[in-house]
């Protein structure tokens, strides 16, 4: 459908147009479709906060995917430090050997669930961009009238769907769509575009994302050297066995073990 005011090309059911901001008028695409009526200037409202009437492009699927890497690498500091505290205590040791418990796997998916959606939830409706999204330069910006917080959280929420098959889902909708919205992005009315970031945001992300990483460098090998377990009266199973014997290691679930041989010298 052609925006009736910019004559941009938006999504058949959009309510507000992506590129400047005018509401759309209710059943233009049936109006059109039927040729009715013939797209044509209308009067203009005033633009939403914060927009560039007719400057927007919408990130390109490679820049979105290198901003969900380095938010991936970014939590995977936060994860390590997390899931490390988590072990020490709920897990099980027997000599050489971790043993995670069922209470210490649902605990660390649990808790790694909780901060991978308020990362993405609280950063991108309070600035409209993760850290990845900074240093790469797009944002999030609303296509309707629900307000940034419900938006992004129902954004943030659907990733249970994009996310599976890796990301398969999402990218494969994404590249569908013509304004390249994942499942989250469609019923939550939000859009990625390409947006600069003044230099100081991103320094501080840059920032953020190496103390991330270093942190975690520096904490994790002295949680893991404080053995602090808890006894647990319920889910307290061994599911998972990594262990360590003087030729090789071991990792075994379920019955299936892999087990790594070092190089004789």
């Amino acid at each position: 459908m052609e925006c009736p005011f910019c004559q941009s090309q938006i999504s058949q059911y959009a309510q507000r147009c992506y590129c400047c901001g005018e509401n759309i008028p209710s059943g233009q695409h049936l109006l059109e479709e039927s040729g009715i009526i013939e797209p044509k200037q209308g009067p203009s409202s005033p633009p939403l906060p914060n927009r560039n009437p007719g400057r927007y492009r919408f990130a390109r699927l490679g820049d979105r995917f290198m901003a969900f890497v380095l938010d991936t690498a970014f939590l995977f500091g936060i994860f390590a430090v997390v899931d490390a505290w988590l072990f020490m205590r709920l897990a099980k040791f027997d000599g050489t050997e971790l043993q995670l418990t069922t209470a210490s796997l649902l605990t660390a998916i649990f808790a790694n669930a909780a901060i991978l959606f308020l990362y993405g939830w609280l950063l991108e409706a309070s600035l409209g961009a993760t850290l990845g999204k900074v240093l790469v330069g797009i944002r999030v910006i609303a296509t309707n009238h629900r307000g940034p917080w419900s938006a992004c959280a129902m954004r943030n929420l659907l990733r249970i769907v994009d996310g599976l098959g890796f990301y398969l889902v999402g990218t494969v909708v994404a590249a569908c769509s013509g304004v390249r919205q994942r499942i989250g992005d469609f019923y939550a009315g939000t859009a990625v575009i390409e947006e600069g970031f003044g230099t100081a945001i991103r320094i501080g992300a840059v920032v953020l994302w190496v103390a991330s990483l270093a942190g975690a460098g520096w904490a994790v090998p002295r949680i893991c050297a404080t053995n602090n377990p808890v006894h647990l009266h319920y889910l307290g199973q061994t599911v998972i066995r990594v262990g360590a014997t003087t030729n090789s290691a071991y990792f075994r679930i379920a019955g299936i073990s892999l087990d790594i041989h070092s190089a004789k010298p």
